[in-house]
Protein backbone atom coordinates (compact mmCIF):
# COMPACT_ATOMS: atom_id res chain seq x y z
CA UNK A 1 0.00 0.00 0.00
CA UNK A 2 0.97 3.93 -0.17
CA UNK A 3 1.13 5.64 2.37
CA UNK A 4 1.45 9.57 2.80
CA UNK A 5 2.92 11.79 5.35
CA UNK A 6 2.04 15.58 5.26
CA UNK A 7 3.15 18.24 7.65
CA UNK A 8 3.09 22.08 6.91
CA UNK A 9 -0.15 23.23 8.29
CA UNK A 10 -0.98 25.33 11.00
CA UNK A 11 -2.05 28.97 11.44
CA UNK A 12 -1.13 32.13 9.86
CA UNK A 13 -2.51 35.67 9.97
CA UNK A 14 -3.62 37.08 6.37
CA UNK A 15 -0.60 38.10 4.07
CA UNK A 16 1.57 35.28 5.57
CA UNK A 17 3.02 32.02 4.37
CA UNK A 18 2.76 28.32 4.87
CA UNK A 19 4.03 25.45 3.06
CA UNK A 20 2.87 22.25 2.91
CA UNK A 21 4.87 19.03 2.11
CA UNK A 22 3.67 15.52 1.15
CA UNK A 23 5.70 12.31 0.94
CA UNK A 24 4.85 9.36 -0.61
CA UNK A 25 6.49 5.78 0.49
CA UNK A 26 4.88 2.22 -0.33
CA UNK A 27 4.40 -0.06 -3.41
CA UNK A 28 5.11 3.28 -5.96
CA UNK A 29 5.56 1.67 -9.77
CA UNK A 30 5.52 5.14 -10.99
CA UNK A 31 3.66 8.57 -10.15
CA UNK A 32 0.75 10.08 -13.20
CA UNK A 33 0.26 12.88 -10.61
CA UNK A 34 0.48 14.76 -6.93
CA UNK A 35 -1.72 17.06 -6.00
CA UNK A 36 -3.22 19.03 -3.23
CA UNK A 37 -7.10 19.71 -2.33
CA UNK A 38 -8.82 21.52 0.25
CA UNK A 39 -12.68 20.98 1.86
CA UNK A 40 -13.41 23.95 4.03
CA UNK A 41 -16.68 23.48 6.83
CA UNK A 42 -19.90 23.76 4.27
CA UNK A 43 -17.98 23.51 1.18
CA UNK A 44 -17.71 20.96 -1.56
CA UNK A 45 -13.84 19.65 -1.67
CA UNK A 46 -12.04 21.32 -4.49
CA UNK A 47 -8.77 20.67 -6.58
CA UNK A 48 -6.10 23.61 -5.33
CA UNK A 49 -3.47 22.82 -7.22
CA UNK A 50 -1.79 19.57 -9.37
CA UNK A 51 1.72 18.63 -11.03
CA UNK A 52 2.54 15.92 -13.26
CA UNK A 53 4.47 13.16 -14.50
CA UNK A 54 5.66 15.22 -16.89
CA UNK A 55 6.00 18.45 -14.65
CA UNK A 56 3.21 20.06 -16.06
CA UNK A 57 0.84 22.02 -13.57
CA UNK A 58 -2.17 23.23 -12.54
CA UNK A 59 -4.04 25.97 -9.90
CA UNK A 60 -7.40 26.61 -9.21
CA UNK A 61 -8.13 30.34 -10.18
CA UNK A 62 -7.83 31.16 -6.56
CA UNK A 63 -4.76 30.65 -5.84
CA UNK A 64 -2.88 31.37 -9.01
CA UNK A 65 -0.60 33.85 -8.23
CA UNK A 66 -0.27 33.27 -4.71
CA UNK A 67 0.31 29.36 -4.42
CA UNK A 68 3.11 27.35 -5.98
CA UNK A 69 3.14 23.06 -6.32
CA UNK A 70 6.45 21.80 -6.78
CA UNK A 71 7.98 18.29 -5.84
CA UNK A 72 10.91 15.88 -5.38
CA UNK A 73 11.27 13.11 -7.38
CA UNK A 74 13.90 11.54 -5.29
CA UNK A 75 12.07 11.74 -2.62
CA UNK A 76 8.18 11.40 -3.74
CA UNK A 77 7.29 14.60 -2.58
CA UNK A 78 5.03 17.26 -3.75
CA UNK A 79 5.20 20.88 -1.82
CA UNK A 80 2.46 23.81 -1.72
CA UNK A 81 4.40 27.31 -0.93
CA UNK A 82 1.75 29.34 -0.04
CA UNK A 83 2.01 33.09 -0.20
CA UNK A 84 -0.26 35.74 0.42
CA UNK A 85 -2.80 33.60 2.29
CA UNK A 86 -6.35 34.69 3.12
CA UNK A 87 -9.10 33.83 5.04
CA UNK A 88 -10.95 32.21 2.25
CA UNK A 89 -8.12 30.08 2.20
CA UNK A 90 -8.99 28.10 5.74
CA UNK A 91 -9.59 24.90 5.34
CA UNK A 92 -8.56 21.30 5.40
CA UNK A 93 -5.69 20.20 2.79
CA UNK A 94 -5.22 16.83 1.68
CA UNK A 95 -2.86 15.26 0.01
CA UNK A 96 -3.30 13.23 -3.08
CA UNK A 97 -1.49 10.81 -5.05
CA UNK A 98 -2.31 9.07 -8.93
CA UNK A 99 0.17 6.28 -9.14
CA UNK A 100 1.27 2.87 -10.83
CA UNK A 101 1.00 0.87 -9.27
CA UNK A 102 2.17 -1.75 -11.87
CA UNK A 103 2.55 -0.90 -15.63
CA UNK A 104 -0.97 -0.85 -16.00
CA UNK A 105 -3.03 -0.61 -12.80
CA UNK A 106 -3.57 3.29 -10.93
CA UNK A 107 -3.97 3.49 -7.96
CA UNK A 108 -5.22 6.91 -6.08
CA UNK A 109 -4.06 7.57 -2.95
CA UNK A 110 -5.13 10.53 -0.01
CA UNK A 111 -3.50 12.09 3.19
CA UNK A 112 -5.22 12.38 6.45
CA UNK A 113 -5.40 16.03 5.67
CA UNK A 114 -3.92 18.96 7.20
CA UNK A 115 -5.35 21.76 8.85
CA UNK A 116 -4.46 25.12 7.22
CA UNK A 117 -6.12 28.43 9.38
CA UNK A 118 -5.72 31.97 8.00
CA UNK A 119 -6.71 34.68 10.30
CA UNK A 120 -7.48 38.06 9.55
Amino acid sequence: QVQLAESGGGLVQAGGSLRLSCAASGSIFSINSMGWYRQAPGKQRELVAVITSGGSTNYADSVKGRFTISRDNAKNTVYLQMNSLKPEDTAVYRCNLVSYTSSYDLKYSWGQGTQVTVSS
